[in-house]
């Protein structure tokens, strides 16, 4: 099975280090941001397959999610919260995210979402760069 490649959305510096760690441990090939302001430029140099984020320390709203489905189509949007509900995400959730995890982020099922996109998207070429 080809493993996608990520891109994980996190200002907690730290977090986003240790999560990024472990899944390079697990053999996939992810990228630390710390803000969603520098995603644009990265998914234009590299061909990324999912994007993590997480919601609790990173403002994002449905604009964000919409523009970047509308950019990049082929992408799949994993998120994560400490929180059950995201008032005024409720678009987002319905149509843009194909999962939202709970924090702390449970291994197995990440691992599981991530075999699920494999799943839906068996071949991972590369996509062609604008």
């Amino acid at each position: 099975m080809t493993r996608p490649n990520l891109v994980l959305i996190d200002a907690d510096q730290k977090q986003c280090r240790e999560v990024c760690a472990w899944l390079k441990q697990l053999n996939y090939a992810v990228a630390p941001l710390f803000a969603p302001d520098d995603l644009n430029k990265h998914l234009d140099r590299d061909p990324i397959k999912v994007v993590l984020v997480d919601l609790d320390t990173v403002a994002v709203d449905n604009n964000f999610f919409r523009t970047l489905k509308k950019q990049h189509p082929h992408i799949y949007v994993l998120v994560f919260s400490s929180l059950p509900y995201h008032p005024g995400l409720e678009e987002s959730m319905g149509s843009y995210i194909y999962a939202c995890l709970a924090k702390p982020l449970d291994s197995e099922e990440l691992i599981y979402w991530l075999k699920s996109i494999c799943e839906n998207q068996p071949t991972f070429q590369e996509v062609p760069k604008r």
